[in-house]
């Protein structure tokens, strides 16, 4: 109980007592008037005269009056303390309630009903409300319905109770980027105190200084010297960064806690602390030493820096210590030293002579041994000496204009010119080379003489052999072009004519894998002597291992008719080796100047088209070059050169196809990834279909590098995007059969980043029909990688259920061909039917391409098919297209490619 309550009381209980008293005096008097009267019987009686009855009566009204009055003094009493003790109530309650209204943290009182008993305008501003929201009764979900409205709760009842009853408290993150604490406390009555502090200012602060100690502690870890710091009252570490790490051969948990003796040896320990005690009693708190200690079994040079760290009033409480590893370093200067000695040595052994000349008074500084034999004097002789010290007076002015003019002209300056010698007559190359300074002005001048006499004769012995043909002697394919070349000058505006024969030999190999290239070279000779006597003045080259090359002039094509005719006539005889009978067979194709081209690669070319469709069509035969019917294999051959240029150059890229979710009305958010498809525009030719380059890439064997680029390049956009969509990739059997395939895959996952259960690789049958058991462990390994694998064209060709039960294929991607002739024959459809049983019965998803219309996507959702693929859906084309569809913003309307159907 209060003090101002047992005040209260007491006051309230004294006039009570008094009024008691008062009473008893006056009817005690009233008593007393009365008269005591003897009876005549001998009795005695009280005896009331009129006088007494009278002043009795005027007592007992005077005692009312006294009563009642004494009463409303008690009344009147009681109500001004009563007033009292609730004025000094209120203003409590007024002075606890400006108090808590007035606090920085926000508090809500309930009582054990969870009705709102008290709310500080603290908690009405954090969360923008206002008092006149509140209504009696309020419980404390009404309250938070209230902060709903608005806006300052969006969570569950149950799950924000839980976490603000939590000791820590929680803290809730407001849409206005503010920070509150909460907390709950229970009562003993049932009720609760909450209290709600802004600690937005102190996260940020925080944070910051989480930032900052993070950022130093970075720098310093990625400092390239040891640096560790250590408490000088107990000598243990407490910072070690990673260089100390990798220094010491410890983890950091290790180091830190430890003393310098659970890192080194005892020798290295001791030394250790020396050194830190002498920096600990050096007057400027600063040493500089160098330590040789052992480590991990090593003797090893460290130089150090160690410094004092001070507390607030100047007394020693960190010692820190920078410090490397100079074993190496000094080492390196000493190997610096032996390679100085080792160069030197090179130098004076060079077969090159080599002086080197001070240019600011002319004396030679270096020269080696060579220059000693080519001066005809000793080096020490040289050095020190001028041109007009060693050369004849006659020679010392071409010399020195020479050199002064490769000094003006501050670069390499080379002549070759000849110097008779104790050999004869040679020819020397002579380099001058100027040496600059810091400022760009010259300062040395370097010069080498060196005996070129047997290089330049070498050189003539290569230039024949550049033309020439090293077995048959023949000349070769450059020299045929230099020879056609000058034909077509010499024939040019004239109207003469030439013809260009291009032979390929039949069944050398054979002769090869039979007799040996020994006679099949020696077969090769003696051709290349019967062409030679067959077209007599003519001229005949050896273009490759098997082709030879001819021009004949004459009048055409007739005299190229005739020499095909010797040509074949002269087959007809056997070489004869070493008694053995060879016989070979001649194919020939012919092309014919200015009909058949004007230049030199362009009549070449032509000939080895028709040769090669004179192979085509039999071997043996002769062929002119037809432009209409060679056209073709032209094309076919430039297409493959462009495309190999192509893949070289970027002119390829890659188209997407959205494959979704098979349902009755496409959504975008059915979409589950996209195929990545490439396409080629040629510079030239314009768009080239993949039906054309994609056969010729796989034929040449430039689908291996296509391959790794599209990959690539699908991968890194596909890691690009904001929804974690799929992207599938096709693969060419080829890939499978050249290089690591596996490793190539893992490899671009690590580069571009992109998660490996997002990749899909679309595989044909053809990988295992190549070879089964290499195509199978290849695909397991890809499988281990955690990509996906589908099986493409399903059902176009042998589709051995073999295939699906040696691999657990991912996908299997029905062929459009069924998909197009639904509606037209029921026999697509049964067969789809079946293609999806069978993918569901092995827990295998089932995509079906070429869904150009909503009557095959319905039927196809009907029949519970996974996915979906086709032109109704989206056709190829540019990422951008699928910007939305992917997570992007949405790109201008003239930077979008039209596609036939928008989604959703």
């Amino acid at each position: 109980m209060t003090g101002w309550q047992k005040q209260a009381r007491a006051t309230t209980a004294s006039p009570v007592w008094v009024a008691a008293c008062a009473c008893i005096l006056i009817f005690g008097s009233g008593s007393a008037v009365a008269q005591i009267v003897a009876n005549p019987d001998g009795t005695f009686s009280a005896a009331v005269t009129d006088t007494t009855q009278t002043a009795m009566i005027w007592q007992v009204v005077i005692g009312g009056f006294v009563i009642v009055a004494f009463l409303a003094a008690i009344i009147l009493w009681t109500s001004t303390a009563l007033r009292r003790a609730r004025h000094a109530n209120i203003r409590r309650a007024a002075f606890v309630s400006s108090s808590l209204n007035n606090l920085t943290t926000g508090i809500v009182m309930l009582d054990g009903h969870k009705r709102v008993v008290f709310c500080n305008d603290r908690y009405l501003e954090i969360y923008g409300l206002d008092r006149f929201d509140l209504f009696p009764g309020m419980t404390g979900p009404d309250l938070l319905d209230l902060r709903k409205q608005r806006g300052t709760f969006d969570g569950l009842l149950d799950t924000y109770y839980r976490n603000v009853e939590h000791t820590d408290g929680h803290i809730c993150e407001l849409s206005d980027s503010r920070s509150i604490l909460i907390k709950h406390r229970k009562l003993a009555n049932g009720g609760t105190v909450s209290t709600h502090e802004d600690c937005t200012a102190q996260r940020k602060l925080s944070r910051q200084l989480a930032t900052t100690k993070n950022f130093l502690e970075s720098v310093i870890d990625n400092i390239p010297v040891c640096v560790a710091a250590k408490s000088i009252e107990d000598g243990r570490y407490i910072l070690a960064n990673r260089a100390f790490e990798q220094f010491s051969g410890l983890s950091r948990d290790q180091i830190i806690g430890f003393t310098a003796e659970r890192v080194y040896v005892p020798d290295a320990a001791k030394a250790v602390a020396e050194a830190d005690r002498d920096a600990i009693e050096s007057p400027t708190g600063q040493t500089r030493t160098e330590l040789l200690i052992e480590l991990n079994g090593r003797m090893r040079q460290v130089a150090c820096n160690r410094m004092i760290a001070r507390d607030e009033k100047g007394r020693p409480e960190f010692l820190v210590a920078l410090f490397e590893d100079v074993t190496d370093r000094r080492s390196l200067s000493r190997e610096i030293q032996g390679a100085k000695k080792f160069l030197e040595l090179v130098v004076d052994n060079i077969p090159v002579s080599l002086m080197v000349k001070r240019l600011s008074d002319d004396q030679y500084v270096l020269a080696n041994r060579t220059a000693e034999a080519m001066l005809g004097r000793r080096r020490e002789d040289v050095i020190g000496s001028t041109i007009e010290d060693i050369y004849n007076p006659a020679d010392v002015r071409l010399i020195r204009k020479r050199d002064d003019d490769a000094v003006r002209k501050k670069g390499i300056v080379t002549e070759e010119h000849p110097i008779q010698t104790e050999s004869g007559l040679r020819l020397f190359l002579t380099r001058r080379v100027t040496v600059l300074d810091e400022a760009g002005e010259p300062q040395y001048l370097i010069k080498t003489n060196e005996d070129i006499t047997d290089r330049r004769e070498t050189e003539s012995r290569m230039a024949h052999m550049a033309y020439h043909d090293a077995l048959t002697e023949l000349p070769n394919r450059a020299a045929f072009l230099q020879a056609l070349e000058q034909m077509i000058d010499a024939c040019e505006d004239t109207d003469e004519e030439f013809a260009v024969l291009s032979l390929d030999l039949d069944r050398l190999k054979e002769i090869n894998d039979v007799f040996g290239h020994e006679v099949g070279d020696q077969l090769l000779i003696e051709f290349s002597r019967r062409l030679e006597s067959v077209i007599s003045g003519g001229v005949v080259a050896r273009l490759s291992g098997d082709e030879f090359g001819l021009i004949i002039d004459g009048l055409q094509p007739d005299s190229a008719k005739a020499l095909a005719a010797r040509l074949m006539q002269s087959m007809q005889t056997e070489f004869t080796f070493e008694g053995r009978a060879v016989r070979i067979g001649l194919t020939i194709g012919i092309a014919v100047y200015p009909r058949n081209g004007r230049d030199a690669e362009t009549l070449l070319t032509n000939a080895d088209a028709a040769l090669f469709r004179a192979k085509t069509k039999a071997r043996g035969s002769i062929n002119f070059f037809d432009m209409e019917l060679d056209q073709q294999l032209r094309d076919r051959r430039a297409l493959h050169q462009d495309l190999s240029t192509a893949i070289r150059n970027g002119e390829l890229s890659l188209h997407y196809q959205p494959q979704a979710r098979a349902r009755h009305k496409m959504k975008t958010d059915h979409v589950l990834g996209f195929e990545a498809l490439a396409r080629w525009t040629h510079p030239i030719r314009g768009f080239v279909p993949p039906s054309d380059f994609i056969p010729l890439a796989e034929e040449s064997g430039l689908i291996v590098e296509m391959g790794e680029w599209i990959l690539r390049q699908a991968c890194l956009e596909a890691a690009s995007w904001p929804k974690d969509l799929q992207i599938s990739v096709n693969l060419s059997p080829a890939q499978f059969m050249h290089g690591d395939l596996v490793g190539l895959v893992h490899s671009i996952l690590l580069e571009t980043g992109l998660a490996p259960g997002r990749l899909e690789l679309e595989i044909t049958e053809g990988v295992l029909i190549e070879d089964f058991d290499r195509g199978l462990s290849l695909l397991r390994r890809l499988k281990a990688l955690g990509v996906r694998i589908a099986m493409d064209d399903f059902g176009s060709g042998y589709s051995s259920l073999t295939y699906l039960q040696a691999f657990p294929f991912d996908k299997i991607k029905i062929d459009r061909t069924f998909v197009m002739n639904l509606g037209r024959n029921t026999q697509s459809a049964a067969i789809i039917r079946a293609m999806i049983g069978l993918g569901h019965g092995l827990n295998i998803s089932i995509v079906a391409e070429g869904v150009e219309t909503q009557e095959q996507l319905s039927f196809l959702a009907d029949e519970a098919c996974d996915q979906v693929q086709g032109y109704f859906l989206g056709k190829p084309a540019p990422i951008e297209t699928y910007a939305e569809w992917i997570g992007r913003a949405k790109p201008d309307a003239k930077n979008v490619v039209k596609i036939p159907r928008k989604v959703g």
